[in-house]
């Protein structure tokens, strides 16, 4: 207790310089807490959402779980559609004569023709009459903030009687222990953690120790002097952490109350595609524990290693003597890591990508951090071997005292240069992961298809919906029927009900439509069914609206119809039968199929169709071929973080380029004052600096391009998509890395005073 109290009086009385720099080393601590903080809030933010979502969900909704009929049950229908890039969700409700408690944020379940709506829906009613069709019944209530996972929430209650839900299940409750619908499932959320933990937590760790680093030339100084007074090296190394320890301390309790502030101001402003609620931000105790405890115990290994030469060799520390030149214990971390990512590269190259997504989950993050933290260990000695080659060779006064400089201070390099090396490093990684969720299927067509059942409709439904304003055309897509009793396996052929006019709406190529007469279509680059056989015989089942059967047969004719359609997916295959409408018996149809629509595929349009549909019937299920809205809301909200994630890596990595070059201004003073007083120009002076940093910065910087790109690779191999190779991306890593090089030489000119003080060559 005594060494720390003395640790504390000399920070107090140790000039004006050293209590700017330990408040240097608070501001630093600060900006990294406040940074760690923000990753250790996203899990309880997701998680807080998915708790609301389960809190409020159906027992039995559309089916799901052992659903048994009870008397006197409710129902209730879930339907999830696209509203532009966000999901509407929309609960139809039919009470029965049970009483149910109602949903967290409802004071009551709605009654039949009465919706309960979120903020944002209510706003947007406003705004948009046309979405009242799916939105049938009087507005009864707005749902309050325990029930909605998010305040920009679409969500509504739909109140109806159990004759207008078809489907669906009984309802005797809400709530469950988890959610159907998470914000980001459990294998998006483990891409996430991975690269938050490259962009963030990897040069966050790198930029706190720098942060507890900081004046350790002069700092090392005076602990060799205590030590020469016979100070103990245990004594010493609790002077040394009194400092650090208690800059790691103030500066954590200062970021926990700046992640408060940006918390509280972030969630009302939103970020593009994801918002919360201020409590959600909120940090759990045992985040705050890891920030109040971790931090300082960085510091104080962080001391205990500044300390060491001080308490080894006092005397050699005191004189200025040479120091040894780093080891080449980098090579440890990144030879495997590098071996790891070689190798997936060597897979994806060779057409071979793993296929045991387990143990890649586990060697993919390990090879990062290897390969970064052999990038940060490896760089004071790369940077010892470059300034000795340089200093060797050149005859520029300016480049020989800057790379004499880096020579007999290597470990400089790693203080200024490490932030921008795994900044760069780290946008590589994100790239990476961005391209793998860019392969998510997404509608890129110039056309929009929709697919409704045709259990869900009736003759005059199927009508109403063919002649929704915005769709361009439609067709019935159905399979031939088999007798599931009788034995053995019959064969059976896809077929489509359409007339050639409807036909070509589909189509971006027909040829050889004849109008009322069956054929085949050939689908080019298509498998032709064998089953398909011209001269065969399928029987199709047919239903009217009053539930009675009929057996249609159809013959596999012998013409032909080369075809190809612009949707999504393929959605007719070569081989199947074009049946004409005209052949089908006066007010029957297929009794199982779907009925396939096709519009343009620019937002207002879709979703123009989508209302003109529920305004036929609101609760039909419209699957939109080729757009998993809930995915791409995922993908929106990981996208939203990495952004985040990729900003904090920026701050991170500039703080620590700021931090670190500030302070190793401020320790060579004296030298630049020296140099002055021998006619040393302030323009060379300026230059040195400059050529300190710039050139071994540009050689991490060349490395971690290299790296990243290869780490790069290696995660799209082991992603499973079918994108290995980035070459798009390397323009745009370059001009970061260039980008990088002139902020720090940009940084390292102001940092030559003008005021030269012979004071300072002879100050302890």
């Amino acid at each position: 207790m005594k060494e720390f109290l003395l640790g504390l009086r000399l920070l107090l009385g140790s000039g004006r310089g050293n209590r700017a720099r330990f408040l240097l080393m608070v501001a630093g601590s600060a900006v990294g807490v406040c940074c760690l903080a923000v990753v250790l809030a996203i899990p309880g933010v997701l998680a807080a959402q998915d708790a609301r979502k389960a809190a409020r969900e159906p027992d039995c909704s559309n089916g799901l779980g052992e659903c048994t009929a009870e008397q006197g049950a409710g129902f209730a229908l879930t339907r999830v559609d696209p509203y532009g890039a966000d999901p509407l969700t929309r609960i139809f409700v039919a009470r029965g004569s049970k009483p149910i408690a109602p949903p967290p944020g409802l004071q009551a379940l709605p009654s039949p023709g009465e919706v309960v709506l979120s903020p944002r829906l209510h706003e947007e009613l406003r705004h948009d009459p046309g979405l009242a069709k799916m939105l049938p019944g009087r507005e009864a209530g707005i749902i309050s903030a325990s029930g909605l996972a998010h305040p920009d929430e679409l969500y509504a209650y739909v109140g109806v009687r159990r004759d207008e839900i078809q489907g669906g299940g009984h309802l005797t409750a809400f709530g469950g222990s988890h959610t159907d619908f998470p914000t980001v499932d459990s294998s998006t959320l483990d891409i996430l953690r991975f690269t938050l933990s490259g962009i963030v937590l990897l040069p966050l760790a790198v930029y706190l120790s720098v942060c507890a680093r900081l004046s350790a030339a002069a700092r090392a100084r005076r602990l060799a002097a205590l030590r020469l007074l016979g100070l103990s090296r245990r004594g010493l190394q609790r002077v040394n952490a009194a400092e650090t320890v208690a800059a790691a301390l103030l500066g954590t309790v200062l970021g926990l109350g700046g992640y408060w502030v940006v918390n509280q101001l972030a969630s009302r402003i939103g970020l593009p595609g994801f918002d919360w609620y201020p409590s959600d931000g909120s940090l759990p105790s045992t985040a705050v524990l890891v920030c109040l405890l971790g931090c300082p115990a960085l510091a104080w290994f962080v001391s205990r290693f500044g300390a060491k030469r001080a308490a080894d060799n006092p005397l050699a520390v005191r004189r200025s003597a040479e120091v040894k030149p780093p080891a080449l214990w980098g090579l440890v971390p990144l030879i495997p890591g590098l071996g790891i990512v070689a190798g997936y590269c060597v897979l994806g190259a060779a057409g071979h990508a793993p296929s045991d997504t387990k143990l890649s989950s586990i060697l993919m993050p390990v090879a990062v951090v290897l390969v970064g933290a052999g990038l940060v260990l490896t760089l004071p000695a790369l940077s010892r071997a470059l300034a000795r080659k340089v200093a060797a060779t050149t005859r520029s006064l300016t480049l020989g005292l800057a790379m004499r400089r880096n020579e007999v201070e290597p470990s400089g390099t790693l203080r200024v240069a490490t932030g921008l090396v795994l900044l760069v490093y780290a946008a590589s990684l994100t790239q990476g992961v961005l391209i793998e969720l860019d392969q998510v299927s997404k509608n890129t067509a110039p056309v929009q298809a929709y697919s409704i059942e045709l259990s869900e409709l009736t003759e005059d439904k199927q009508r109403a919906v063919g002649e929704v304003p915005g769709v361009r055309t439609h067709m019935v897509e159905t399979t031939s029927w088999s007798d599931s009793d009788a034995p053995g396996p019959f064969p059976a052929i896809q077929a489509v009900i359409a007339t050639c006019r409807q036909l070509q709406g589909m189509a971006s190529v027909l040829k050889g439509c004849v109008e009322g007469r069956p054929a085949r279509l050939i689908v080019p680059g298509d498998t032709y069914d064998d089953a398909s056989r011209p001269g065969a015989r399928f029987p199709f089942r047919l239903v009217d609206d009053d539930g009675r059967h009929k057996t249609l047969t159809v013959q596999v004719p012998q013409q032909t119809v080369h075809y190809q359609d612009e949707a999504v997916t393929h959605t007719v295959s070569s081989g199947t039968v074009l049946i004409p409408p005209s052949l089908l018996p006066e007010g029957f149809r297929p009794d199982y199929g779907a009925l396939t629509l096709l519009s343009d595929s620019t937002p207002h349009v879709v979703r123009s169709v989508l209302e003109g549909i529920a305004a036929v019937d609101p609760t039909l299920e419209v699957e939109t071929e080729g757009v998993d809205i809930a995915a791409l809301r995922q993908i929106g909200v990981i996208k939203t973080l990495l952004g985040v994630g990729m900003v904090l890596g920026l701050v991170i990595g500039v703080a620590a380029y700021l931090v670190a070059a500030t302070d190793r201004a401020m320790e060579r003073k004296a030298q630049v004052t020296a140099l002055s007083l021998l006619g040393a120009r302030r323009r060379t002076l300026r230059a040195v600096q400059v050529a300190q940093v710039v050139l071994p910065l540009a050689v991490g910087l060349m490395l971690a391009v290299v790296t990243g790109k290869a780490a790069e690779s290696s995660y799209l191999v082991t992603g499973g998509g079918s994108v290995f190779w980035d070459g798009g991306g390397v323009p745009l890593l370059l001009a970061s890395a260039v980008g990088a090089v002139v902020v720090a030489a940009l940084g390292a000119l102001p940092l030559i005073g003008r005021r030269i003080d012979p004071e300072l060559i002879r100050r302890d």
